[in-house]
């Protein structure tokens, strides 16, 4: 019995983002969505193909629910109420290249001006404004925690560490670490603080 019901909450869920196919079809970023299907079935390690793959990660992923909305625009919400993207991630860059990966996406805001080609950004990130956004390359990879501001450009092939802040460019082929933890000691005073 519960394998039968672990078959019809599989199939009701490709039911429910079928009607998505219809925007995927006709949307101009079509290849965009390609490269994203691929890169997440890559790295999730699922065999399917481009629509089967398509359908499977728009049922299974919220993450990738939002990606998918990003990229057809405003058609969005004659599907989104159907399968809900991630509820507590904010998608507000003007350009996405192909690839992009949100792992987990948790309290994560992305609003930079625009990202490269296969990034890969893990949860609680904040990529945004401070006197302008910031521009990042290709195959970057954001680790959790990681906050990014300003009119920055960040390079190709670079890592930002998780909790790294980055408040100025890193150039390519580059690997940013978060500050060393420091200690500062605190002498108590004999005298109360307060009193009577």
């Amino acid at each position: 019995m519960g394998k039968l019901v672990n078959y019809l909450k599989i199939y009701s869920g490709y039911i429910k983002c079928f009607l998505h196919l219809i925007f995927y079809f006709n949307s101009s970023n079509k290849p965009l969505i390609q490269a994203d299907v691929q890169k997440w079935l890559n790295i999730r390690e699922h065999e399917y193909g481009p629509i089967p793959g398509l359908l499977f990660l728009l049922q299974t992923y919220p993450e990738f629910r939002s990606i998918f909305y990003y990229r057809i625009g405003n058609l969005k919400y004659f599907v989104k109420w159907f399968c809900p993207p991630r509820r507590n991630m904010v998608i507000g860059t003007e350009k996405i290249g192909p690839g992009l990966y949100i792992h987990l996406g948790y309290s994560s805001v992305i609003g930079a001006k625009s990202i490269g080609k296969n990034c890969l950004i893990y949860q609680q990130v904040t990529i945004g404004s401070f006197n302008g956004a910031p521009t990042i390359g290709n195959n970057v990879t954001i680790n959790s925690g990681a906050v990014i501001l300003g009119k920055i450009s960040i390079g190709n092939n670079v890592s930002i560490g998780a909790n790294a802040t980055v408040l100025n460019d890193v150039p390519d082929n580059t690997t940013v670490y978060p500050s060393k933890a420091t200690m500062m000691k605190w002498k108590l005073s004999k005298k109360p603080a307060f009193s009577n």
